[in-house]
């Protein structure tokens, strides 16, 4: 597809190029090429999969989030435990590290020697930049002139062999022991290794780090056993040693009973048990003891602390509720609130809990602006306009509608609008299924059922009354909120859209059962003298019949968008004059001129009036100075 093709919706770039890669950014020679790589420092790199279609490197250079590579790395991993365990046993038994262990030692170490000379061609990060370096003399140059080089080289050479070579006798002393422990060196990789595997989402963070600290503690256990067995066999009496003074002649005995005692005495000194039969000799063993005690102090307050997190972690949000749950009892008991209203309160904080993952506040919260939109779009916009208020309306509308809606869930019997509370939000119900219920003479009477995607609460928002039903939940429902405020500002600028709506609205209203109808007795005489062509071309101002102190609170998102002119309260009486009105005062839209102005209050207020005053007491002369929700004062 070339760059000019315009049928397509979609850049040209963004089919061809994988969405991860874009991140980051790439630079060989000093020059920058593309950005085709990521890097192992940003992204959980065990178990990365990256496009081949993305990797544009030199040649001969090796991408650090290879998958190759990273099998390889996952490979030398196998053999730092081999090394991990080696060290320590073949300076503790010699004759293990010249016979034996001696071949396996070597093909290990080439391995290592392997993945020294491959160390030259991987690209790295630089981190004052973040980009990709590939020329292969500044991977050289960084490589030798770190540390981690002469460390590999030390770590991987065998000197006995080498020793071996040159002089052709075998060399029986410590020093090649001690000069093996630089294989511990290696140890560095696992480390990485686990922190890569604990970023990895397709492992358990739980048995991961379990994993790591069975790890930690077996490889103390094994270091420490072999260096006292060390001390055993290199004090000057045999027999007044710690194994000595139990097994005689035990350098002439097996390795592995040697081991054995060895493991044990290092359990036993870690669990604090003690049991006495294998104990300190001489000073030696007695200093060694002193300080493999005080260093198992902290090896144990690191175990527990990772077990007491990892446990607490898991179990947290349960002792979050199980508080939760125990404070609304108490609460409900301390105020003797009705049963019913406590089986609400639980059945609420138990379902929050349970849909903790799937509330969208708290999953999209720290996620940036443009992904919670798409997730929203995905998630509800085919609900939103199967909606009948919302049928018909432009794409715009929609995308910038639903954005701004917020998931909630409801459990069985619980009322998610209460009648004659303040209009502040209305619903769409996603999931579930509610009823609507309204109260008359204390009695509940149910009028109708509603289910995915009816809509409720929109009449008490829309008209700005207080709302005239109760709803109630049936079964886990599962809806989303619209705010008022939000709607409003939507609707504002977009006037054919918003003559859609108020529409769809009218329609509605006209299809409603006659029970509901009689319980929002304005909206009957509203339907009586209107008809939605004559709102839309605002001929003929309405009057709600609201009283004036429920269009005194939040303004409905059509009084004040381009679809209608702006909505007046009418008075039939002198500001000045403290009379009661039976309603306080008449709602109607303003009309273009004065003249029709004084024919509306004449029909409103039964009365006909020549001045028109605002509040303050002030004339009016010109209708066009009016705004939306002034209090007119005819007489």
């Amino acid at each position: 597809m070339s760059v000019s093709d315009t049928r397509s919706p979609v850049p040209p770039f963004l089919e061809t190029r994988s969405p991860v890669p874009l991140l980051y950014r790439r630079h060989s020679s000093g020059e920058i090429r593309n950005l085709a790589s990521i890097s192992s420092s940003l992204l959980p790199a065990f178990g990365t999969v990256v496009g081949e279609g993305s990797i544009n490197l030199k040649k001969f250079v090796i991408a650090p989030y290879d998958r190759r590579y990273r099998w390889w790395q996952a490979f030398l991993v196998l053999l730092v435990v081999y090394s991990a365990w080696s060290s320590p046993f073949e300076l503790a038994f010699r004759k293990m590290g010249t016979g034996p262990l001696m071949p396996v030692d070597l093909v290990v170490d080439t391995f290592f020697g392997i993945d020294i000379i491959l160390t030259f061609f991987v690209a790295y990060l630089d981190k004052s930049t973040y980009l990709l370096v590939d020329d292969h003399k500044k991977i050289a140059f960084r490589y030798v002139s770190n540390m981690w080089f002469p460390m590999d080289v030390a770590s991987t050479l065998p000197f006995q062999s080498i020793y071996r070579i040159f002089t052709g006798k075998r060399h029986h002393g410590d020093v090649f022991g001690f000069l093996n422990m630089l294989r511990l060196w290696r140890l560095r990789r696992v480390s990485e290794f686990f922190s890569r595997l604990e970023k990895d989402t397709r492992f358990s963070y739980f048995w991961t780090r379990y994993f790591k600290l069975i790890c930690v503690t077996l490889f103390a256990v094994h270091t420490a056993g072999c260096f006292y067995f060390w001390l055993a066999t290199h004090y000057s009496t045999s027999d007044n040693t710690w194994i000595g003074a139990q097994v005689s002649d035990f350098e002439d005995r097996s390795v592995w009973l040697g081991y054995t005692y060895s493991m044990y005495w290092s359990i036993v000194t870690l669990t604090t048990t003690g049991y006495g039969d294998l104990h300190a000799e001489n000073t030696g063993e007695k200093i060694f003891s002193i300080f493999y005690m005080l260093f198992n102090i902290g090896l144990t307050a690191y175990l527990i602390g990772n077990m007491t997190n990892l446990i607490v972690h898991s179990s947290v949000r349960t002792f979050a509720m199980r508080d939760s749950i125990h404070e609304i009892l108490r609460y409900a008991s301390k105020n003797r609130l009705p049963e019913g209203l406590k089986e609400q309160m639980l059945a609420h904080v138990t379902l929050k809990f349970k849909t903790a993952e799937l509330q969208q506040e708290e999953v999209l919260q720290d996620l940036p602006k443009a992904i919670r939109s798409g997730i929203a779009q995905h998630l509800f916009r085919t609900t939103v306009e199967n909606a009948y208020l919302f049928k018909g309306v432009s794409e715009d509308f929609i995308v910038q509608l639903v954005p701004e809606m917020r998931a909630e869930y409801y459990p069985p019997k619980m009322d998610i609008i209460i009648q004659n509370e303040i209009p502040t939000d209305f619903y769409i119900i996603v999931s579930g299924a509610v009823d609507v219920i309204t109260h008359k003479n204390g009695m509940e009477q149910f009028l109708s059922k509603l289910m995915s995607p009816d809509m409720l609460g929109e009449i008490g928002v829309i008209f700005n009354v207080p709302q005239p039903f109760t709803v109630r939940t049936k079964r886990l429902s599962q809806v989303i909120r619209i705010s008022h405020n939000h709607f409003k500002q939507l609707v504002q600028p977009l006037s054919e859209d918003g003559k859609i709506v108020i529409s769809n609205f009218l329609q509605h209203l006209r299809g409603l059962k006659k029970e509901e109808l009689e319980e929002i007795p304005f909206v009957e005489e509203f339907l009586a003298d209107s008809n939605i062509e004559a709102i839309q071309s605002t001929h003929e101002p309405q009057n709600y019949g609201v009283p004036s102190q429920e269009s005194n609170g939040i303004p409905t998102f059509y009084a004040s968008s381009n679809t209608l002119p702006a909505r007046v309260v009418l008075h039939g009486h002198h500001p000045d004059d403290k009379q009661e009105e039976e309603n306080g005062g008449k709602l109607a839209h303003l009309p273009d001129s004065m003249e029709d102005l004084l024919t509306l209050a004449e029909k409103k207020l039964g009365k006909r009036g020549t001045t028109v005053l605002m509040a303050n007491g002030s004339q009016v002369e010109d209708i066009s100075a009016l705004r939306d929700d002034d209090h007119l004062y005819i007489f």
